[in-house]
């Protein structure tokens, strides 16, 4: 089922690493022009893994400062984290999806270089054991590179003749340098040249030191790997620059994982044929073209987001600081004028206590003070003081 799909996964590259090599017809230039082409093809999807990225990196010393403050509450620490996301509008998993898909490309291009008749050409098994027939037929080629032996003669499973590791790429040379008639008839054959600047991009590099030689087809074949490794260290170093400095355990554990990747990309290209390092080559040098490009780029265009959402964000808190000063301002008239209904309902009780106290005290028509009547004046009369007889 495995094999099925991955020859499914292995059409659309062959096909175009197939007209890249029809038109170029060079194997090593076909693999990097079929390297620039995935390359652009994958670039929006590593543009949007890249943004998210840095937009994670540039919250690294918000999330020191939870961690620090949430340490001995994990459960409060991932329920702020989750609120830092969305306050900053990040999402953890936003294109994480696309940083996978170099992993099956590259094992899918392995197949292609490893297996040349039936993932580079689509051309069937049954055309592999009839090439085989072909050539041991032949008797000029040594079919121990081509087919697993076994006491002096090839294995045979199920009737069908096994393969070595690396039987295919071994078998079309055979064809292609001493048994060309072989294939003279097949519908859909290419006679494959692994040369490249000098090079054979069928040997594994590890082999050139049971062979070793003063000469460039050696010392090349050994640089592959370097060179592989030494582009995929400078890429890491970019991409580690364009990011905040890291303290505490995270920090060297980062930094093993910056030497790891191209130690391992070194050993991988040693082990395997020297076009795969081609492509490894070429990947790491896009790569890092794209990483310091979009590094620059997406720093600026970010620090713009951050000030116009700083912006923002002081704009807004200006307006809730008006607002609160306008409410504020409405609340202390409300209160003046409570007040002063308070004083002139108070001043109006006291002046009519004051003119109820002054009516108790005060005299009547009728001559009285209270309840107690008298005399205001004597009634005038013209003979008051008259003498009386």
């Amino acid at each position: 089922m495995f094999s099925t799909l991955g020859y499914y996964i292995c059409i659309p590259f062959a096909w175009l690493v197939r007209l890249f090599y029809s038109l170029t017809g060079s194997y090593g230039a076909a693999l990097i022009l079929f390297t620039l082409v995935i390359k652009l093809i994958m670039l929006p999807f590593q543009m949007k893994s890249k943004k998210s990225m840095m937009r994670m990196n540039r919250l690294s010393g918000k999330m020191q400062e939870l961690q620090k403050k949430y340490a001995n509450n994990q459960a409060k620490y991932a329920e702020e984290v989750q609120k830092l996301y969305a306050e900053e509008g990040v999402s953890p998993m936003s294109g994480c999806l696309w940083s996978f898909l170099p992993l099956p490309i590259l094992m899918a291009l392995y197949s292609i270089m490893r297996q040349p008749i039936t993932h580079f050409m689509m051309l069937s098994n049954t055309v592999v054991q009839d090439l085989v027939a072909k050539v041991t037929n032949a008797g000029v080629v040594d079919m121990s590179t081509i087919v697993q032996m076994k006491d002096g003669a090839a294995v045979v499973k199920d009737g069908i003749t096994q393969l070595a590791p690396y039987g295919q790429i071994n078998l079309v040379k055979a064809i292609t340098s001493q048994v060309p008639e072989a294939a003279a008839d097949i519908d859909g054959w290419i006679n494959l040249d692994y040369g490249f600047l000098g090079l054979d991009l069928s040997a594994t590099p590890g082999s050139a030191f049971s062979n070793f030689s003063v000469s460039w087809a050696v010392i090349g074949l050994i640089l592959i790997p370097i060179l592989a490794g030494g582009f995929q260290l400078l890429m890491t170093r970019i991409t580690m620059k364009q990011q905040p400095q890291q303290n505490g355990p995270g920090a060297g554990s980062t930094k093993t994982m910056m030497y790891m990747m191209p130690l391992f990309s070194v050993y991988i290209a040693f082990i395997m044929p020297a076009a795969l390092g081609i492509y490894w080559i070429a990947q790491s040098v896009f790569s890092t073209i794209q990483e310091a490009i979009l590094g620059k780029f997406y720093n600026k265009k970010l620090e713009e987001e951050e000030n116009a959402l700083y912006e923002a964000r002081q704009a807004d808190r200006q307006k809730r600081m008006e607002e609160a000063k306008k409410l504020q301002e409405q609340q202390r008239q409300q209160a003046a004028q409570k007040k002063s209904l308070k004083e002139k309902k108070q001043a109006a009780q006291e002046a009519k206590a004051l003119r109820a106290k002054k009516a108790g005290t005060s005299t009547t028509e009728a001559g009285r003070v209270g309840d107690r009547p008298y005399a205001r004046g004597r009634s005038y009369k013209a003979d008051r003081y008259e003498d009386k007889d």
